[in-house]
């Protein structure tokens, strides 16, 4: 795995983590390359993670890569939303560590019979992406979305995909003036 991810664990004024990825590594307003977005995964396949509010597992699999790039849920995001699901990519293992509110649901497809026997998990995870103007940082937009948790045949639970990527409304972007390093309302987790 790539280690000069500049991606950063902070709490918020209301007591809240969230993953600032401070580096865009998949750029385009237009079209993302969803091919490398899925070579990237592929290097987070055997690893595992842990949620830090459960102390949980997460496995990430052979099969995020690919659902992560090509489910209906990815195809159907676009403009900003798609960027950062992108961009997320960088920050699996932070986000999965920040995961909280899990929520279950049965299996009812047959095609996940064995990758989801015992299930489906959703956690809410809250990441931060840069937005420059001219090559100046002026804000970072916030984003809220879902990690997809299967609970598998084998009792592992494994990341399978990101979903519900939505950017939140303006008054909760942090503008550029209140740097979350330098800012008392927001501390880093280390």
């Amino acid at each position: 795995m790539e280690k000069d991810r500049n991606i950063t664990v902070i709490i918020d004024a209301d007591g809240n983590k969230l993953v600032l990825i401070n580096d865009i590594r998949f750029k385009g307003k237009r079209k993302i390359e969803w091919e490398n977005v899925k070579l990237y995964l592929q290097e987070y396949v055997g690893e595992y993670y842990e949620i830090a509010e459960s102390s949980e597992i997460i496995y990430i699999g052979n099969e995020f890569p690919e659902e992560f790039t090509e489910s209906e849920s990815r195809k159907a995001l676009m403009g900003a939303s798609a960027k950062a699901k992108a961009n997320a990519a960088t920050a699996i293992p932070e986000l999965i560590q920040i995961a909280t509110n899990p929520s279950f649901e049965e299996n009812r497809k047959e095609k996940h019979a064995q990758r989801a026997k015992n299930g489906w998990y959703k956690y809410d995870i809250r990441f931060a992406l840069p937005v420059y103007e001219n090559e100046i940082l002026v804000r970072y937009n916030i984003f809220n979305a879902r990690l997809l948790v299967n609970h598998a045949e084998n009792g592992r639970k494994y990341l399978y995909d990101i979903l519900a990527v939505k950017k939140k409304r303006a008054s909760h972007i942090i503008k550029c003036g209140e740097n979350p390093f330098l800012m008392n309302r927001v501390t880093q987790v280390s």
